[in-house]
């Protein structure tokens, strides 16, 4: 009877601190989120990182040059799209209330809706108190948003620099027979993630070129804006590219229905172009996911950790596939190919 009553006592309590912690992780899941995100930035910096110490440049410098790098980036982007995105929409929009109600009578079809509930929303503005109150409650979520991107590119950092020293820790609590494989299998794990994201940095860049030209080709309204929002939606999978090609039909229709179609048509030809060619060539099988597997682990990773999440949907799958392709179907790691994305994987591994 004291040994049935300890049993049950032992099991009880392990039940008990499985659920507790899995209901602190669950707790926990926005940072858990944000912190898995800086692994996958830290993925795809390494290869670079480890290049630049090469030559002599400390990883310190290494990192701060690749962070240096992404904001003048991003400067160079808004230095450009800005100003002649602000051309583009003061040219094509109305100005004033005596112009919008001119256009909005003037105006035929889906133009005439978009200048009406323009029209209507002008008549809805709050208060100048509301507009306080919302514009501090923006404040304080862009401060919250602007912290959490600092906790990831800081987590990004220190795991450039501790990840070889917590892989020993982990590899020295295995048994030494497990250790080859463990290591290879994360090994395996980081060039995935590393090739994904640089691959996806690839195709923002050629999405939104691609796209801003042809727009402006076929004379679209907003052509820059629409194809440079092109380009960043392609970071969400699925989603994005529907949401890409809606709008630029749908500002289409504000011209006229050909301008419409053919914008519907360019938005199908980059994608073709670029699922048949381009992804083959850049990424190739670099996460290893079917088309059903990405539409799957959207949702689930969206419905689970919020809209956010849903850039960290791919790469979270893809660490699970490759787990499971090493653990249930015994797939060596070490002769697993990763694409060469941008850095020669391999060789940023020796």
């Amino acid at each position: 009877m004291k040994d049935t009553a300890r049993r049950a006592f032992v099991a009880s309590a392990i039940f008990v601190g499985v659920v507790a912690a899995a209901l602190a992780l669950w707790k926990l899941k926005l940072l858990i989120a944000l912190v898995f995100f800086g692994f996958v930035i830290a993925a795809a910096m390494r290869p670079g990182v480890e290049l630049l110490n090469r030559y002599g440049i400390p990883r310190v410098a290494a990192v701060l040059t690749h962070y240096a790098a992404l904001l003048g980036l991003i400067g160079l982007l808004f230095y450009f799209v800005v100003p002649t995105a602000q051309t583009q929409i003061t040219e094509a929009l109305p100005t004033s209330r005596s112009e919008l109600n001119r256009a909005t009578k003037r105006s035929t079809g889906i133009k005439h809706q978009i200048l009406k509930g323009i029209q209507q929303r002008l008549k809805k503005l709050p208060s100048a108190g509301k507009i306080v109150n919302t514009g501090l409650s923006v404040g304080v979520r862009a401060f919250e948003i602007l912290v959490a991107i600092f906790f990831v590119f800081a987590s990004a950092a220190y795991w450039i620099f501790e990840r070889d020293r917590a892989e020993r820790v982990v590899l020295s609590l295995l048994p030494p027979r497990r250790r080859k494989l463990v290591r290879d299998t994360w090994n395996l794990i980081d060039l995935k993630l590393g090739a994904f994201v640089r691959g996806q940095l690839v195709l923002v860049a050629f999405v939104a070129t691609v796209l801003s030209l042809a727009f402006w080709a076929i004379g679209l309204n907003f052509w820059l804006l629409i194809g440079v929002f092109a380009g960043i939606v392609e970071l969400v999978p699925v989603i994005g590219p529907l949401l890409a090609g809606t709008v630029a039909v749908g500002v289409g229709l504000t011209q006229s229905w050909q301008v419409a179609l053919v914008a519907g048509l360019v938005v199908l030809a980059v994608r073709l172009l670029e699922d048949y060619v381009v992804i083959p060539k850049v990424l190739g099988d670099a996460v290893g996911l079917t088309p059903l597997t990405v539409l799957f682990s959207v949702a689930a990773v969206t419905f689970l950790f919020g809209g956010f999440a849903v850039l960290l949907a791919i790469p979270f799958v893809a660490v699970l596939v490759t787990l499971m392709d090493v653990i249930i179907f015994n797939k060596n790691p070490a002769e697993e190919d990763v694409p060469t994305v941008l850095f020669p994987a391999k060789e940023a591994e020796n």
